[in-house]
């Protein structure tokens, strides 16, 4: 089955500063609680918010009046800056770029936890470019942690010119791939326990599990620099355009593929990286490698996915995902790309049809020479115990609130 590529746009409507489809709407649940990575919601409605930095460093949000804003605010956490969050059984789940903690939920009134966190899973990489840890937990309390590769292809000298790629790559020994913990044991070591899912896969920032299909889902950000770093065998356009960024299924003892290969979604293949060998045309083994469900152009960096339940959404949209794509930063002298939600319908596991644009509008202006150029960059996705879907921006730490309605005729 070739992978599904971008070509539907569906038509919007201004709300709160965002483009939606008809039907839906958007009020600011919050203004600006800093610079806002992911986020969750407990099943009382207190979204949780993770921040990139900051003194705490995780805000808790709450609408006590029903009126779509958030009016409640507490900062908590003791934590370094970081990435991932969840909340299961009662239990709030912290990534920061070393480990995964988890504080118990108190019952409201109370908006934060209190105290010290416990400490589930240590021992994970940090310190470089591609250590967000973000985590997706599954109803029988595993818990995937990504955890990033620290280069760009895994070259002799990260990102210097001609520079030939490892072979085999040594940092997959411990990093580029998903593993599975457990979310209800305390004290877990990386390297010693748990099990890795996947491997080649990059940097999985966005990293969700699907309870419909009982399958864990990643959208990983592709390699960089293509021309940059082999200019005889691609030009500035290549170097904008590829590779893909690749909607997957990670099963147990799948490779992605990184970072031998990338997908290009113009040849529709599989092609063997510039480090090892390849020349822009040359094609990976057959059946080695995972082939995309979905073959986004290149750099628009996927940084949330979130599968959508069943309240409050029109039919087409249940089951489906959203992927968050915070914008990329490498595609000049081309205009900048990304910074949207798209939507993805499912049915039975896979992608049903072509992705949409479910949610534009963000960066305020167009076109972007850079993403300092952005109002504001989609970060975190969310899905309330009502249906509707909290989106949180990395800029100021705004946060929206989606909600449908039937549109007037």
């Amino acid at each position: 089955m070739s992978p599904l590529i971008v070509t539907l746009l569906l038509a919007a409507v201004p709300s709160a500063g965002l483009q939606l489809p008809e039907g839906f709407s958007a009020t600011v649940f919050h203004d600006g609680v800093g610079r806002a990575r992911h986020i969750a919601v407990a099943p009382d409605g207190r979204v949780f918010v993770r921040l990139r930095s900051g003194d705490p460093t995780l805000v808790v949000l709450r609408d006590a009046d029903g009126d779509g804003r958030a009016e409640q605010l507490a900062r908590f956490g003791n934590l370094p800056g970081g990435t991932g969050i969840e909340v299961f059984e009662g239990w709030l789940y912290v990534s920061t770029d070393r480990a995964v903690y988890r504080w118990k939920l108190p019952p409201l009134p109370a908006l934060a936890p209190a105290g010290e966190p416990e400490l589930i899973v240590d021992g994970m990489l940090g310190d470089h470019g591609h250590d967000a840890k973000s985590l997706a937990i599954d109803a029988d309390g595993g818990l995937f942690v990504n955890n990033g590769a620290p280069s760009n292809a895994c070259q002799s000298q990260d990102r210097r010119r001609g520079s030939p790629g490892q072979q085999p790559c040594p940092q997959l020994q411990r990093a580029g791939g998903v593993w599975r913990f457990d979310a209800r044991k305390p004290g877990q070591q990386h390297g010693r326990d748990g099990k890795r899912i996947a491997t080649g896969v990059r940097n999985a920032v966005a990293l969700a599990w699907d309870p419909a299909s009982k399958g864990l889902f990643a959208v990983p950000h592709g390699r960089d620099q293509l021309n940059t770093l082999f200019p005889d065998l691609y030009s500035v356009e290549d170097n904008a355009e590829l590779p893909a960024e690749e909607f997957h299924r990670l099963k147990e003892g799948t490779d992605a593929g990184w970072p031998y290969t990338y997908w290009d979604q113009r040849q529709g293949a599989r092609v063997i990286a510039p480090e090892y060998g390849g020349d822009g045309k040359r094609r990976a083994e057959a059946g080695r490698y995972l082939d995309p469900l979905v073959a986004f152009p290149g750099h628009w960096a996927p940084n949330d996915l979130l599968f959508l339940g069943g309240r409050g959404w029109p039919a087409r949209y249940r089951g489906g995902a959203l992927v968050a794509f915070h914008g990329s930063w490498n595609r000049a002298p081309l205009p900048q790309r990304g910074y949207k939600v798209v939507f993805v319908p499912f049915a039975n596991g896979k992608p049903s049809g072509p992705p949409e644009d479910f949610a534009t509008g963000f960066p305020g202006k167009e076109p972007l020479a850079g993403p300092s150029d952005a109002a504001n960059r989609p970060m975190g996705l969310a899905e309330g115990p009502d249906g509707a879907l909290y989106i949180a921006d990395s800029v100021r730490g705004k946060v929206w609130r989606v909600t449908y309605r039937e549109p007037v005729r």
